[in-house]
This record gives structure tokens, sequence and C-alpha cells, in this order.
């Protein structure tokens, strides 16, 4: 008893003695408030990951279906590239032909126009030529005849030499 009297004078035996009945108390009665808030904690945080799951879900859903978009835009680009390179080289094709057909519509009309003005020159030519050769005829007839025969014989040269010309 003695012991047990001088155990109950130390203070160190009334501390652990306080300690181990907060703790039998906290144990009987703050258990299910702990657990409680334990467990809705526990749920926020199951929550929480079921919501980055399906964030991450989504956005991995997200980012296949840009990359597909930017494969199909790649894939449009390409075609379109090459519409368009085909569509250059078929207008190159039409403006060359255009400018062949155009040199050579104009080299045929520059040999009518030479056709024509070598044939415009050699009938002036003729003409001055007959003109000339009327009027040395005329010149020789009216030295070697008289009046009236010459203005005969010159109206019979005109005439017979402008039927020729024309």
């Amino acid at each position: 008893m003695i012991i047990l009297m001088e155990l109950l004078q130390d203070t160190n035996v009334w501390l652990i003695f306080s300690f181990l009945i907060l703790c039998f108390i906290m144990v009987k009665y703050g258990k299910n408030a702990v657990t409680n808030m334990l467990d809705n904690r526990i749920d926020v945080i199951k929550t929480e990951l079921q919501t980055a799951e399906s964030l991450r879900v989504e956005a991995q859903e997200l980012l296949a279906q840009y990359q597909r978009k930017q494969r199909d835009a790649e894939q449009e680009a390409e075609t379109i590239i090459a519409k368009a390179e085909k569509h250059a080289l078929e207008i190159r094709k039409l403006a060359e032909a255009q400018l062949a057909e155009t040199l050579e519509r104009r080299e045929q009309q520059l040999k009518d126009r030479l056709a024509q003005m070598e044939h415009s020159a050699i009938q002036e030519i003729r003409e001055h030529a007959a003109n000339l050769a009327v009027q040395a005829t005329a010149q020789i007839i009216s030295e070697k005849m008289d009046k009236k025969a010459t203005d005969r014989l010159m109206q019979d040269a005109v005439t017979a030499v402008a039927k020729n010309i024309h």
C-alpha cells in the first residue's frame, strides 16, 4: 500500500493515467467522427481520382481526334497541292499551244501580206512599164506620122493596153 500511495503521489503516474483516460474517451466517442471524416475524405479523393481519370480519357480522345484532323488536313493539303500543280501544268500547256497558234497565225498573216505587197508591186511596175511603153510609142509614132493617123493609133494603143492591164 505504501507503494500504491507513493505511486498516487507521483505526478508522472497521474499524467499517464490522465493520458490513458483521454485515449479511452477519444476512442469511445471520437472514433466515429474520425472514421466518418476519413471516409468522407476517402470518398472525395475517389471522386477526384475518377474525375481525373475521365478527364485523362477525354483528353486522350481529343488528342486522337485532333491528330486525325491534322492527318486529314495534311492529306487534303497534299491533294490540293497536287491538283494545283496539275492545273498549272494544264494551263501552261494550253498557253504554249495558244502561243504557238498565235505565232503561226501571225506568220501566215505576214506571208499573206508580203505576197499581197509583192503582187501589188508587180502590178504597179507593170502599169508603170505599160505607161512608159505607151508614152514612148506615142512619142515615136508622133514623130513619124501625121496628126490624124497618130491620134487614131494612139487611141487604139491606149485601149489595147488598158484591156491587157485589167
